[in-house]
């Protein structure tokens, strides 16, 4: 027979997981950090305008394609996506070292999340130029698309 989890009647199931949670919440329980309101606005509209221009130096301009938009959109998000989970990710701190932050040591965190915040940007950069799913990808359709193409839209 197994040992039931919660003993029977007395304490409500609720108020004795909540008992058995906060237990093990020095190993279990992170904070996170996690982008935002108008800084999130600001990382995704960054995208949006990174893709817009490396489209535009290799030629590529609104009506080249009819879903250009909903490309750069979509690449705009996959983009703003790595790097908020990214730094959710990579900062993550256990209960017992959230409770001894406090007075300069916010301003080491600030540091660091900002060295962190500049290698996903980067990162996430580098990838969509060089990267399957990626800037090639998209040269590659509206190439395709066109009508003086082979295969194109009227060839």
């Amino acid at each position: 027979m197994t040992k039931r989890p919660y003993s029977p009647g007395g304490v409500p199931r609720s108020t004795e997981l909540a008992s058995t949670i906060l237990d093990k919440a020095e190993r279990d329980v992170v904070f996170t950090l996690r982008i935002r309101g108008e800084s999130l606005d600001l990382l995704s509209r960054h995208f949006l305008g990174f893709i817009e221009r490396s489209l535009e130096s290799n030629g590529v301009r609104y009506g080249d394609h009819p879903l250009l938009r909903l490309f750069i959109e979509t690449h705009g998000r996959e983009l703003t996506d790595f790097v908020v989970n990214g730094m959710a990710l990579s900062h993550q701190m256990d209960l017992k070292a959230f409770e001894r932050f406090g007075g300069d040591a916010t301003h080491l965190l600030r540091a660091d999340v900002w060295d962190s915040l500049r290698g996903y940007i980067e990162s996430a950069e580098l990838h969509f130029m060089s990267g399957l799913g990626g800037l090639n990808d998209i040269l590659a359709e509206v190439d395709a698309h066109r009508p003086d193409a082979a295969g194109g839209a009227d060839g």
